[in-house]
C-alpha cells in the first residue's frame, strides 16, 4: 500500500508563475525536521496527476540523496509517496 506523507518544502515561485521545489524537510527518528536538498528535478507534470496514494496534484519527480522520489503539490500542501505508513 502507498501512503502520503505531508512534508514541509522550501520552494521558489518564479516570475513566470512556475514553482520550483528546492528542499524537503523530513522528520528524523526524534520527530525533528531535517532538510534534504532536491538535487534535481527529473520531470514535472503540466497539469493535475493522480498519485498511487489517491490524491490529485501537480507531480514532480525529483532526486533526493541519489534516490528518485515522487513529490506532489496538492492544492496548497506538499506530500511524498511512501511505502511505510
Amino acid at each position: 500500500m502507498v501512503y502520503k506523507h505531508y512534508v514541509d518544502v522550501q520552494a521558489v515561485m518564479k516570475k513566470d508563475g512556475s514553482i520550483q521545489p528546492l528542499a524537503v524537510y523530513w522528520p528524523n527518528g526524534d520527530g525533528i525536521p531535517v532538510c534534504f536538498a532536491i538535487e534535481r528535478i527529473l520531470d514535472q507534470s503540466a497539469g493535475s496527476r493522480i498519485s498511487a496514494a489517491g490524491s490529485v496534484g501537480k507531480q514532480y519527480i525529483v532526486m533526493i540523496r541519489g534516490q528518485r522520489r515522487k513529490l506532489y503539490l496538492e492544492k496548497n500542501r506538499w506530500f511524498i509517496e511512501s511505502l511505510k505508513g
